[in-house]
């Protein structure tokens, strides 16, 4: 059971958060990206850009945190951050 946990942080406050549960029998990769996209379906975002800083976080703790400059359009709070909670 893959699960992935995302969190909109603003102002160090939680302001929503899901969990995103996958039992397919894609690869890790895909899974990661179609959370995402769950993610920002759910909370009516568009898909932020991986930036090499986000990617090495990701590879190093499995948690990445998306800000702004991760995203094209303006985001009301201050970062998306998503963490790998079950593989």
């Amino acid at each position: 059971m893959f699960r992935l946990w995302a969190k909109e942080i603003s102002d160090n406050h939680l302001v929503r958060d899901t969990v995103i549960c996958d039992e397919s029998d894609d690869t890790r990769t895909h899974k990661i990206f179609n959370a995402l996209d769950a993610v920002c379906y759910e909370f009516d975002l568009s898909k932020p850009i991986w930036l090499d800083s986000t990617i090495e976080e990701f590879k190093r703790h499995d948690k990445a945190r998306f800000y702004q400059d991760n995203f094209v359009d303006s985001i009301d709070f201050d970062y998306l951050e998503i963490h790998i909670i079950e593989e």
